[in-house]
C-alpha cells in the first residue's frame, strides 16, 4: 500500500504531465487535447489534489475544454480585469488584473 503522501505526489506529476501533452497536441489534434484534461480532472478529483493554478486558467470552467488563446479562447483586458471567453460554449470568466 502506498501512503497517501506518495499517491498526492504521484498525482501531481501525472497532472502536469498531462497539461504538457496536451499542450503538445493541441496543434493537431484539439479533441485529444480535451481528452488530457479531463484525464487531469479526473486525476485531482480522485485524490483530492488541486490542479496548479498556472494549468487551470487553460480549462474552461463550464465545458471543460482545454483553452487555447486565438483557436478555443479571447482574451481581453478591460476595467482592470482579464475577460477569458470560450468560443466552444460561448461563456466568460473575468479574473482580477493587477499590476504587480
Amino acid at each position: 500500500m502506498i501512503p497517501k503522501s506518495k499517491q498526492k505526489q504521484i498525482a501531481k506529476e501525472r497532472i502536469e504531465t498531462l497539461f504538457n501533452e496536451a499542450k503538445k497536441s493541441s496543434k493537431n489534434n484539439l479533441e485529444l487535447a480535451n481528452r488530457y484534461v479531463t484525464l487531469a480532472r479526473k486525476i485531482s478529483m480522485k485524490y483530492k489534489v488541486k490542479i496548479p493554478l498556472g494549468y487551470k486558467r487553460f480549462i474552461c470552467k463550464y465545458c471543460y475544454s482545454y483553452l487555447i488563446p486565438g483557436r478555443t479562447l479571447r482574451a481581453r483586458v478591460k476595467n482592470k480585469k482579464l475577460i477569458y471567453y470560450c468560443t466552444n460554449c460561448k461563456k466568460i470568466k473575468r479574473y482580477p488584473f493587477s499590476k504587480r
